[in-house]
């Protein structure tokens, strides 16, 4: 896919919203996550509103000023749409303050769960943005522990078995779904990541 004008308004956007985040682990700016994501959907796919949907797929949960509406005003309802299946359900006080989705165990599991299920009645749109997240996420555990090794686990709120499970659990669910090449590298990198753990 080639660079086109409302995807640079995506990068732009996307940018500016996520300025002052970091990945959780390696402290990178946090839009190098959406960028990697949007690179991967556009190897794969030239639907425009797919690969924006990559670039803006966590700011619905991660910019609380960003509405709904604001992102239906810029990229359009089906934009919306597929980032709206692919976000996980927080309380506005958990989007305002990350410290509580992170430490509230039973709010943890209830929203994966809630994620997985979502994902099960998702469309290939969204399934195709879940898969090239899940890589890169994945990709990152992966990098980190051949930085620190077993030290790595420390960095992370969950233990290594309770990741392994909801990788486990949302590529099962988007490997029953989608029949794609981004399904394949997600299984790849999968088991990678399982071989580090189990």
């Amino acid at each position: 896919m080639f660079l086109t004008e409302k995807i640079e308004k995506a990068i732009v956007r996307a940018t500016l919203l996520h300025a002052s985040q970091k990945r959780k682990v390696s402290g990178v700016p946090y839009i190098v996550h959406p960028y990697a994501v949007a690179f991967l959907l556009a190897h794969y796919s030239n639907d425009e509103d797919v690969i924006i949907a990559g670039l803006l797929h966590d700011v619905l949960e991660d910019v609380p000023q960003y509405t709904e509406q604001d992102m239906r005003a810029e990229f359009g309802e089906r934009v919306l749409a597929i980032v709206k299946e692919v976000t996980e359900d927080f309380t506005p006080a958990e989007k305002e303050d990350h410290r509580l989705r992170e430490h509230n165990e039973e709010s943890w599991r209830a929203r994966k769960e809630k994620y997985l299920e979502n994902l099960r009645n998702a469309s290939e749109e969204a399934l195709m943005v879940a898969a090239a997240d899940k890589i890169h996420n994945m990709h990152g555990i992966i990098d980190e522990y051949r930085i620190h090794g077993v030290g790595v686990w420390e960095k992370f709120k969950r233990p290594p078995a309770k990741q392994l499970w909801f990788y486990n659990a949302a590529a099962k669910a988007i490997s029953e779904k989608l029949e794609h090449p981004l399904v394949e590298e997600m299984q790849k990198v999968l088991a990678e990541l399982r071989s580090l753990i189990e």
